[in-house]
């Protein structure tokens, strides 16, 4: 299938964003020189996204294409997938609920191979005790992404 690709300019840096005909198939921290195309599933994802980091979206509803993955990394994205947003749950939590207590370290392998970070939001997995631990954008877009969705979290359930 062919990708067609855009470029996001987002507090966290450029995020290049790709699709196929499905869906979402990857999302790439620090795109340059990525070719920018016009596609209306880029563009929905694009507004979602921008929709995300001015806290205005707290669930993605684009579709999701990922095509590759062992079945370990497939049940751990699928349970990213699960973790409330403004939420964290540790990898050794991750990995109970996929039916492998004893690996928090596969788990953190799986989140690094994560192709759609952000929408499958493998951000949202600490270490054991909150530690920020492990990020493909960088500790710094984690923390980003962590204190956003904290911020607006919070500002939703005292509004609520």
């Amino acid at each position: 299938m062919t990708k067609r690709w855009t470029v996001v300019d987002t507090p966290v840096g450029p995020l290049g964003l790709a699709v196929d005909d499905i869906g979402l198939c990857r999302v790439l921290f620090g795109a340059q020189d990525v070719p920018v195309e016009v596609d209306p599933l880029l563009d929905e994802v694009a507004e979602q996204l921008r929709a995300y980091f001015a806290g205005e979206l707290v669930e993605f509803t684009v579709p999701v294409s990922i095509r590759r993955g062992s079945d370990f990394e497939r049940a751990v994205w699928a349970q990213l997938s699960r973790i409330p947003y403004g939420e964290t749950h540790t990898y050794g939590e991750v990995a109970r609920a996929v039916g492998e207590p004893d690996a928090a370290r596969a788990v953190g392998m799986a989140c690094n191979r994560n192709p759609v970070g952000v929408v499958v939001p493998c951000h949202r997995v600490v270490g054991a005790g909150g530690k920020l631990v492990g990020f493909g954008g960088g500790l710094p877009a984690k923390r980003h992404l962590l204190e956003l969705e904290a911020r607006v979290r919070m500002e939703h359930d005292w509004l609520a």
